[in-house]
């Protein structure tokens, strides 16, 4: 059994491509690689509801994952800069293969289709994240997918708010910083000299 790492992993990117992006951030000591271990990995997919259903974690998890979420990361960086994508390394994730789809009783008398995934390889381990990628590049709208204006944040979110005026990754983690900076800075422009 692995550690809860749920406080570690920054859900702030109203997207599971998002929030695999910012599973390494910058702090004040540089970046922050939040996925150290397989186990680490496979908390966060399991946070992100990405896991598959069945366990036995296969070697190469963190590895792969983390040349996947690279891919991610340049292809979103590309995407919102209108720039021609790089689509190889994610497609490579996406030929993992490995699903079908099962039909489950809900209950009631109601039938649901889910998606069942492979688990057998680290790729196949990552399929519904890179699907989940895949699905943001291609239906997301990039006018919304915006980098934290904090100079000294790295993450990335989906603006989903009703106005489409978020700015910070996160109210508790930048946005609060931000005013308290901006109060100081207001409070001392009133100071004599």
């Amino acid at each position: 059994m692995h550690a809860n790492h749920s406080s570690e992993f920054r859900q702030v990117g109203d997207h599971a491509a998002l929030d695999m992006i910012n599973t390494i951030e910058q702090s004040e000591s540089g970046p922050v690689d939040r996925w150290q271990t397989d186990a680490d990995v496979q908390a966060w997919l399991e946070l992100s509801g990405l896991a598959p259903a069945r366990r036995g974690v296969p070697k190469g998890l963190l590895d792969s994952a983390r040349e996947l979420r690279e891919a991610v990361r340049a292809l979103v960086a590309q995407r919102k800069a209108g720039q021609p994508l790089k689509l190889a390394a994610l497609n490579r994730a996406l030929a993992a293969g490995g699903s079908h789809l099962e039909l489950a009783e809900t209950g009631a008398g109601q039938v649901a289709v889910e998606r069942r995934y492979a688990a057998a390889t680290a790729a196949q381990w990552l399929l519904p994240a890179a699907e989940s990628a895949a699905e943001l590049l291609a239906h997301g709208d990039f006018s919304l997918v915006r980098k934290c204006e904090s100079d000294s944040c790295s993450l990335w979110f989906y603006d989903r708010t009703r106005s489409h005026r978020r700015r910070w990754c996160s109210m508790a983690l930048c946005g609060n910083r931000h005013k308290v900076a901006a109060f100081r800075q207001r409070g001392s422009a009133g100071q004599p000299a």
